[in-house]
């Protein structure tokens, strides 16, 4: 499993942004950066935010808990994000929520399910 330090660096890199470009995004020394890249230290999840946020991913691929990049390996599932994409606004909140609901409710059955 690749560490926060190694995604952190493959999305920064990714993005075409330097350290020192993406401390100054965050208002941070390019040290912290690089720490952080090193896993010398830990952001607080309020920083892990602002990063994933500034790096066009989630937290959960930063922390290794999601691999997103899977999904768009999928050709089916690129091909249905790609059509959701191409709707409203509206369109794609009503679909997102109907989503969500249809998650917490397969997650909840698999939960009780053990």
């Amino acid at each position: 499993m690749s560490t926060f330090g190694k995604r952190l660096r493959e999305c920064r890199e990714a993005k075409k942004l330097s350290q020192q470009e993406l401390s100054k995004l965050m208002n941070t020394s390019y040290t912290v950066i690089g720490k952080y890249e090193r896993n010398e230290t830990k952001p607080s999840i309020d920083v892990a935010r602002n990063i994933a946020k500034l790096l066009d991913t989630t937290v959960g691929h930063l922390l290794g808990e999601i691999d997103d990049k899977d999904v768009l390996k999928d050709p089916a599932m690129l091909k249905r994000l790609n059509e959701l994409n191409e709707l409203s606004a509206t369109d794609r909140e009503g679909i997102l929520y109907a989503l969500d609901g249809l998650l917490r409710d397969a997650k909840a059955r698999k939960t009780y399910a053990l």
